[in-house]
């Protein structure tokens, strides 16, 4: 059976660099890192934490348009996402209710607001205090649920929890969907949300968020010689996919999407399988990808692990590719940063433009990628983007103008 080609007709960015396809556009290409300390639970304990916040006051009026407010932060940040990605596609979420559209939405963490809560209560009152209902609201496949509910009608749904491949896992089964013709629409992408004293504790303890909010805004230097470890952050990117005989304009074509494990005791090689199989779907070699939007959180041996990957895939030619990482601008999202990094590779084919890597100076001799800090007019027409989770997990897609 012939395979349909899947574009990207909606955008529906959340995050800390801008509310929306306009906003995010602009604030993405900024050299600005979004990354500040964060007091949240500060009387908790725990020492100093930083993290890169989506803007309470962007998003409080479309999560009252929404009578969101009582639902998990996640929840709100992916029907926020999927309102804005409908709004800037032109369609209406009332129409969709006859086209069985489907909603696939990857997370990598619960919902631990809402588990936080009960636990001080419980701790406080006793068990009689517990919450049945957290149950069912704090799971991943709570979030395209409340999609679907919104929407209403016949949605079929599907949940993703892969690490922090959620997001990105999710844009490549839907773009399947689509491609065998088993949906004409898919709302898909990826949320996170958590910013609550756990996990971010936990996250703390295992090296993977600063153990100070020193220079918060500069901790995070993705590819950096003088890198140390990721920020945290929240937010979420909501995509809508149609195929090629929708009448709406493509952003960028899904032309590739493959995923694979890292074999045991070798971090990040599943990434280069990964890679090898995504060109192998899109029917493209390694010399036809132009930019590359690569993972880069920011870590010391993640970021230098990814880097000697993207060399045994594209060779000395890595050197000449412009590669950005959006992590220095607005942190690790976790389940949403690849979908987020798909979010701006595609308006980036659109706009001839690549975002900087914020907080990128001194070049590290094992992380030999095109880097800019500033944002860069590049005129590119393939571009690689690739996401890698700390259980092993990798996905990778290609996106074409």
């Amino acid at each position: 059976m012939k395979r349909r080609r899947v574009k990207i007709t909606g955008v529906g960015p959340v995050t800390p660099a801008g509310l929306g396809r306009v906003a995010f556009a602009a604030g993405i290409l900024e050299p600005v890192s979004r990354v500040r300390e964060y007091r949240g639970f500060a009387r908790q304990g725990g020492g100093r934490f930083v993290a890169a916040e989506v803007d309470d006051e962007a998003l409080a009026p479309l999560v009252a348009e929404l009578g969101a407010g009582r639902l998990p932060r996640h929840t709100q940040f992916a029907l926020a996402g999927t309102m804005l990605a409908l709004r800037d596609c032109g369609l209406d979420p009332a129409a969709l209710r006859d086209r069985a559209p489907l909603v696939a939405v990857g997370a990598s963490l619960m919902d631990f607001g809402v588990m936080n809560r009960i636990m001080e209560t419980m701790l406080r009152k006793g068990a009689a205090f517990g919450l049945p209902s957290a149950v069912f609201s704090s799971s991943v496949s709570a979030i395209p649920g409340a999609i679907a509910e919104a929407i209403g009608g016949g949605t079929r749904t599907l949940a993703l929890q892969s690490a922090c491949c959620s997001g990105l896992d999710a844009i490549g089964h839907a773009a399947d969907a689509i491609a065998r013709g088993e949906a004409d629409l898919a709302i898909c992408g990826g949320t996170e949300a958590p910013l609550h004293f756990h996990p971010m504790l936990e996250l703390k303890l295992a090296g993977l968020t600063p153990d100070t909010a020193e220079l918060a805004e500069r901790i995070c230097r993705p590819f950096d010689r003088w890198r140390t470890t990721g920020v945290i952050s929240e937010g979420a990117a909501i995509l809508v996919l149609e195929p090629a005989e929708s009448p709406r304009p493509a952003y960028a074509w899904i032309d590739g999407y493959a995923y694979a494990t890292d074999p045991v005791e070798q971090p990040l090689e599943g990434l280069r399988e990964a890679i090898r199989l995504t060109l192998a779907n899109a029917r493209v070699r390694p010399a036809d990808v132009d930019c590359i939007s690569a993972w880069g959180p920011g870590h010391k041996l993640v970021d230098r692990a990814e880097a000697q990957v993207l060399r045994a895939v594209f060779g000395a030619r890595l050197a000449e590719i412009p590669a950005s990482s959006i992590k220095g601008a607005i942190g690790n999202p976790l389940g949403a940063g690849g979908a987020i990094q798909a979010a701006a590779a595609a308006l980036g084919l659109r706009d001839g433009v690549i975002p900087p890597t914020v907080n990128w100076q001194f070049p590290d001799p094992d992380c030999p990628l095109n880097l800019s800090a500033a944002a860069r007019v590049v005129s590119h027409t393939r571009t690689l983007v690739d996401s890698h989770g700390l259980s092993g997990t990798n996905a990778c897609l290609v996106l074409s103008k």
